[in-house]
This record gives C-alpha cells, structure tokens and sequence, in this order.
C-alpha cells in the first residue's frame, strides 16, 4: 500500500482548494488566538503534523523540531519530500502551490486519515511569517526556496544532489502578527510532540533548543501502553501492565486504540485524541468509553461480588461511573475519516458514529480481559467498591459541612469586603493570624477580602475526598469561594475572580503555598485553568534612601538599584585615564544583564566559569583546529579560575579530538562540594548565543581594562575609598559594599515583619503590587511533579532533591 502511494505521491496529487488573501487579515480564524500563544505554537504543529501524516502513510521515520537562537523554528523529516514537480494547473512548483496556496495538498480524500486537516495547512505558516526557508530532498535532488512574508523570492531551484528524501521547513513568525507573545515555549512544544510520539510509535520526534541547550528525544515503542505508564510515574499501580485494546471497523473505517491502567491515587485521568489531535473537552469517543468501562465493570461485581456478598451493606451498594475511574488513567484514540468536532479548536468530537464503534470494542475485550485475569481484576474491583464506600461517606460529610457552614464558618474566619461584584473581587488566603491581622488593615476594604489560614493545610495528594472536606481549612476555602468542588463545581459561582495566595518568602512559606497549589491543581483545576489563581509577591528587600524606605520585590531589582545608586559619583581610574559613572553605566547595564543570564542558566554552563570568561580572552573556531593554542587558552584559563574563584573549588581539563570535524575539545570538570559536574568546550559552545554574549562584552570590557596586563594601575573611586581592583566584577562588588553600608539593607522573611502600612504599599495595593498568575504549561509533568514532591512514595522525591539540591534557592 505504501509503494501505490509513494507512486501517486507527486504534483497530480496536489490538490487546491485556494483562498489565502484572508489569512493576514484575520489569523485568528486559522490558527487561533495571535495573542495569548496558542496560535504561535499552533504554527509549529501545522507543519509537524504534515510529516506526522508522512509517518501515517509509512514514509517517514524521523521528524526533528528546533528552536533556533533568533527565535525561528524548523522541521525536519526523512519523508518523501513535497513533490517538486510543475503543477498541472498552477504552472509552478507543487511545492510553491502548497506554500502559498489555502488548503493546497494531497490528503483531502474521503478515505484519508490525517491529523494536518486544520483546515489550513502549511500555506497559513507560510503566510504568517515573516520569512520562511524551504528544502526539500527528493528524487536524488536538493531542492531549495525561500518566501518573504509569503511570497516567494525566486522559484524552486535544484541547489545540490543527496541520497536522502525528507523536506525541512524553517519559518520566522511575523511581528505583525504575533505582537504579545513572541517567544516559543519549549515547554508547551515539548508537551505536544511528546504525545504525537506516543501516539505514533514508528516514529522518532527530536525536540532541541538552541536557546539554552535543551533537548529531549522521543520514540516510544509502546505506543499507547508507553502513554499509560509515562502517565503513572511515580504512581503505586492496581494493575502492573496496561490493559490495551485494539478494533477496526471496516464498513467505517475507523480504528478504535485504547490502554487503561489503575493507580492507587483519587483522581481519573482519560485523554482523548481523533487522528492525533487532542479533545480537551472529550466527546463521542469519551462517551462510548465511559459507557462501556461502567457498564461491563457493573455487570462483572454485580455478578462476582455483590451476588455473592454476606453484609446488607455491600448488597445494597450503587456502583457509578466516578466509581469505575477512580485512579484510572486511560487514553482513547481513533483514527476517523472525516471526523466532526464542535468547533475549529476541535475540542470535542461530534460523530456519532464514532460512540458506537468505541462503545462496543471496550465490552468486547474488557470483559475478556477481566475474566482471564481474575486476581488482577479483584484488584480492580476492590479498589473501585472502596471509591464506592468513600463516595457515600463524602456525601453524608458534605450534607453535614452544608448544615454547619454558616453556624460555624462565616463569622469567624473571612473578612468580608464590601463589593458584591465578583470580577473585581479579590480574595488573599494568608498565612497565620499575625499576618492576616495586618492583611485586614492593609487591605482596600472595598473589593479586596482577607481569609487568615489558621491550623494545618491538608496535602491532598495523599487523601481522599472525605479526608479532603474533614480539612477544616480545605472547607474554609471551599465556603470562601463558592463554586463547589469536583461534580458541583461551577465557575459561574465563583465569588472572588481573584484567589491571591500570600504566604511568606521563607522555607515555611513556601511549604504553604505548595500544599494550596496542590489543592486546586487535583481538587479545583478549573480555576487555575481560567487564570483565577495568584501568587502575591511581597519585597525581598527594603533599604533606607535619604530615610525613606526603597522596597524591592527580587534580588534583581535590588542588584539594579545598588549599581545605579552606587554609581552615583563613582569613578574607575585606569593609570591617568578616569571613566565617569555616565561613561560605565551602559557597561554596568550589559553586566547585570548577562550575569543575571548566566546565574538563570546554570544547568548547561558552570557560572563561575561564565563570569570568570568575561576577563579572558575569546575562544575562537580556529583555535579548536590547532592543539597547541586550544591547550594554551586552556592552561590561561585554569590559571585564571584559580586566582579568582573559591580555594575550595577545583577544576580539572581533559583534551579530546574529533577526526570526523577536526576539531579539538576540553571536557572541563568542576569540582565543587564533593561534587563534580563536566561542561564541554567545543564548537558548539563557541558558536552559541551565550558565549557569544560574554564575547561581546568582554571586548567592551578589555577597551577599558586590557585583557593580560597586569602592569597599569586600576582603582575604584567612590566618595573618599579608593580600592585597587584588577577586573571590572571587582569593581562592582567594591561599589556596592560601600554603598550597602549607607543604605542599610534588610530582607524580609515574613509578613509578619511589615507594618500594616507597609504591606499596603508593597502588596496589597493594586498600582504598586506585583502579582503572580499560576499558569500550567504541561499539564503532564506538572501532574508527574506534584506526585513527586507531594506523593506517598519516599523513593522519587528523594531522587529529585539530589538531582537537584545543587540548584535550589535555600533559604538561610
């Protein structure tokens, strides 16, 4: 089948349905939402999902995704390349009909399965962007084309031979466009490449990030079993291997592939995909499986359990749904020819035909599964008539928390505000009494409602619902709010359209504030998901200036302001030559920046080797070609860090040479705390945007302060001190030690500490404050995350602390 199509595959089967003059007019009807992201990122998966559809037709094995340093990205595939050939009716290229022309490709026929159908296709990328680079490898040929905003520069021209085939597309997003959010999320592509992986197990997906170095590569031969148990890390699991099924429908052409597996948690995790696109919001597929997982999982416990069951109790137990799902996690997937969905987001499916076909593949094989595996199944069934009793037990406990909720709750916790109009209500859950005293002072009466945490926050991650409403401070805030919990959840209700949680910037704070986050992400999800949850961020720091007080919320607005305060006055002298602060201050601007940059990095490069870099000489591609000078920038630079760095970290250098490139190498090993972590010199690091920054201003730092001479005379003036240094760090760091004896400087650590008047100005009040959204970017691993630090199982959270504690902030 494969050979027929790869045979059909050429510019005949390019079909054009036209239409493109509107999409620069109005994206959003294309791609989404220009603004918030979505539509950004939604640019990347168009043109992923075309090699997806490659991998669909069994032509394509491999598909790599990069996000380049000036923020483009490309695609890559070892496909069959976009036919090159003159259109029949278009007279160009195929390959310039599919780029510029709506709805232009080969998979529009009824029987096609693809996940590409948006209803755009690569076109509206092409469209979007400000420039877009297209190559193509096909027929032994290197094809290559380039479009400016659309429009092609020249035609497609044969630029080179190859024995491979694929086509790689790199497109640079349009700021008129996308004038928000600009930048990709390696996060947000990281999550979706990694289901398409899963989804597509013959396929390989390579996600790298030029950026900061970050990469991940993706082939999971499982399939959606893979899914199911990349879903569960860290879980305790009821059954150890995934139930997986698989049905296909001939007279419709659909295939139904589902994998289910219980864990010992609360919670139901089932995702839903139709030809590789996600339903958010579920749909017929869900429908049909949820009908059979109740119905075959009913008929099997009321046949080998409750026929046979002694106590009044067990007999008279009513088994639901919720029930069944209890620490399922599940995915459905089907592949649909022509699928319906509710709208252009396709969040939920509409064919009906689809519920049938799903419907009766679970019966079938469930019930064959459960009767060949009897012990597992009584797992199964024990933990879901455990659901059943504690389902029955929250009920009884949420009827007796509503007849005791105004007696025992409304007067003495919340301090209600005046306004009774939710959206520009807002709600600070605070931490303690002390603080929550003076959050009631601080507080704009009118609009803004306090409600004091006091006594121990539950960790939900390890109880049940009816544990979750015994949580006297779990029912405060659920009475707060308004909106219910799980099935009586309703946004509508939502009394507060801000959830600001203020907790202190300590070891103890911070607890707090992850034990809430906890909360709503398992119990109120909804609410993070609509942007209703806050975090306050209260000054770090406080300083006196001319005694008034100077609040700052980070240490790096505190870093800015003690530079340009200690700037004030200050000289740097250079043998007979003085630099004034106006003359420094743009050098101290590029020092904080890339200094804050390299501390924010300090996974991929060592810091202290970053900074030490800014007072040596650069490193160039030449150098790694000859082995006597890569050695002798070696030598200078372990020599350097040995004078400027801490005593008691050691670094050792290992020379490598590759005769593929011809290049020479250093793995460089620090060595610090009994610890030892290895950075690589080499051409890629050469070549990347951050040595390349420390690059710059190192040649703007060595117009003033030569690098290797060690004979001028260098001191830091500031008021009557005037201390010799030798590099420009040092020169800062005098600045800001005569500056900090004048300014005094305190850190907070508690609310507590703040006077009512000064957490108004810095907090509460609403021109001054910094507040935080708590958005979630992947909801897999941020699901994976909590179960680690919140969960039962000592083993992973340990693990994550020693991978990594060297990175933690501690607070002292």
């Amino acid at each position: 089948m494969a050979e027929d199509q790869n045979k059909s595959y050429d510019s005949s089967a390019i079909r054009v349905l036209r239409g493109l003059d509107a999409v620069r007019t109005r994206p959003g009807m294309y791609i989404g939402n220009t603004d918030d992201g979505s539509g950004l990122h939604h640019m990347v998966f168009e043109v992923v999902d075309n090699s997806i559809d490659e991998a669909l037709a069994g032509h394509c094995s491999e598909i790599k995704v990069t996000i380049h340093e000036d923020n483009s990205v490309s695609v890559a595939d070892n496909g069959r390349g976009i036919p090159t050939e003159i259109h029949p009716e278009e007279g160009v290229s195929a390959a310039e009909v599919v780029m510029t022309v709506l709805h232009a490709g080969g998979k529009f026929d009824a029987k096609t399965i693809a996940g590409g159908l948006h209803g755009v296709g690569v076109s509206v990328v092409n469209a979007l962007s400000s420039k877009l680079f297209l190559q193509i490898r096909r027929n032994g040929k290197i094809h290559e084309q380039t479009y400016l905003n659309g429009v092609p520069e020249e035609p497609l021209k044969v630029v080179g031979e190859t024995t491979k085939t694929g086509t790689t597309v790199r497109f640079w997003p349009s700021h008129a466009t996308f004038k928000n959010v600009t930048e990709f999320s390696y996060e947000i592509l990281r999550n979706r490449l990694r289901e398409l992986s899963f989804l597509n197990s013959n396929v390989r997906i390579v996600l790298s990030d030029e950026r900061d170095g970050s990469k991940d590569d993706f082939h999971y031969e499982g399939g959606l079993q893979a899914f199911v148990k990349f879903l569960n890390t860290n879980k305790t699991l009821i059954n150890e291997e995934p139930f997986f099924f698989n049905s296909y429908n001939e007279d419709l052409g659909i295939t139904v592939e589902v994998a289910m597996q219980w864990n010992d948690t609360y919670k139901e995790n089932v995702l839903c995909f139709t030809n590789n696109i996600p339903q958010r919001d579920g749909g017929t597929h869900l429908i049909g499986f949820k009908a059979a997982l109740t119905r075959t999982l009913n008929s099997y416990i009321e046949r080998e359990v409750i026929a046979n069951a002694k106590s009044r109790a067990l007999k008279d137990l009513k088994i639901d749904g919720d029930d069944s799902r209890e620490g399922l996690v599940a995915i459905v997937s089907v592949k649909v020819p022509n699928p319906k969905f509710s709208s252009q987001t396709k969040d939920k499916l509409v064919s009906s035909e689809v519920r049938g076909v799903v419907e009766s593949a679970v019966n079938d094989q469930l019930q064959t599964v459960l009767e060949e595996n009897p012990k597992i199944a009584k797992i199964i069934v024990d933990k879901i008539v455990s659901a059943a009793r504690t389902r029955e037990a929250a009920r009884k406990a949420r009827e007796l928390a509503r007849t005791n909720k105004k007696s025992s709750f409304t007067a003495n916790k919340l301090v209600h505000c005046n306004s009774r109009n939710p959206e520009e209500c807002e709600v600070y859950l605070v931490e303690g009494d002390s603080a929550g005293g003076s959050a009631v002072k601080a507080r704009d009466v009118q609009t803004q409602a306090i409600l004091p945490l006091r006594g121990k926050i539950l960790n939900v991650e390890k109880a049940r619902f009816d544990k979750i409403i015994e949580s006297q401070v779990i029912t405060n805030i659920i009475g707060v709010l308004k909106c219910g919990i799980n099935d009586e959840f309703n946004l509508d209700n939502l009394r507060y359209h801000k959830i600001v949680i203020m907790t202190d910037a300590d070891v103890d704070g911070s607890h707090i504030r992850t034990l809430l986050l906890t909360f709503f992400f398992r119990q109120m999800p909804q609410l993070i998901e609509a942007g209703k949850v806050y975090i306050a961020q209260p000054p770090l720091f406080k300083l006196m200036l001319n005694k008034k007080p100077v609040y700052l919320k980070n240490k790096e607005e505190y870093d800015r302001f003690l530079i340009d305060y200690s700037l004030d006055g200050a000289t740097l002298v250079v043998d007979d030559k003085s630099y004034t602060s106006e003359e420094l201050r743009s050098l101290c601007d590029q020092f904080l920046l890339i200094n804050a940059h390299i501390d924010s990095h300090n996974r991929k490069y060592s810091p202290e080797v970053m900074k030490t870099l800014l007072n040596y000489y650069p490193l160039t591609l030449d150098s790694l070609k000859d082995k006597e000078k890569i050695t002798t920038w070696m030598d200078g630079l372990l020599d350097l860090l040995k004078k400027t760095q801490d005593q008691s970290v050691r670094y050792e250098a290992s020379l490598e040479y590759d005769n593929e490139t011809g290049l020479y190498s250093y793995h460089l090993s620090e060595i610090k705390h009994g610890m030892t972590s290895t950075y690589e010199i080499n051409a890629q690091f050469v070549n990347s945007k951050d040595y390349q920054e420390v690059v710059n201003l190192a040649n703007e730092l060595n117009k003033i302060l030569p690098i290797g001479d060690v004979e001028s005379k260098r001191f830091a003036v500031h008021g009557n001190s005037r201390t010799p240094i030798r590099y420009f760090n040092q020169f800062i760091e005098q600045l800001s030690t005569d500056s900090i004896k004048k300014l005094n400087p305190s850190r907070y650590k508690g609310l507590g500490e703040m006077n009512w008047e000064e957490l108004e100005e810095t907090t509460m009040k609403v021109e001054n404050r910094t507040l935080l959204k708590v958005e979630v970017k992947d909801a897999i691993l941020a699901d994976q995350l909590f179960t680690t630090l919140m969960g039962d199982d000592v083993g992973p959270r340990r693990d994550f602390i020693e991978e990594n504690a060297l990175y933690a902030n501690v607070d002292l």
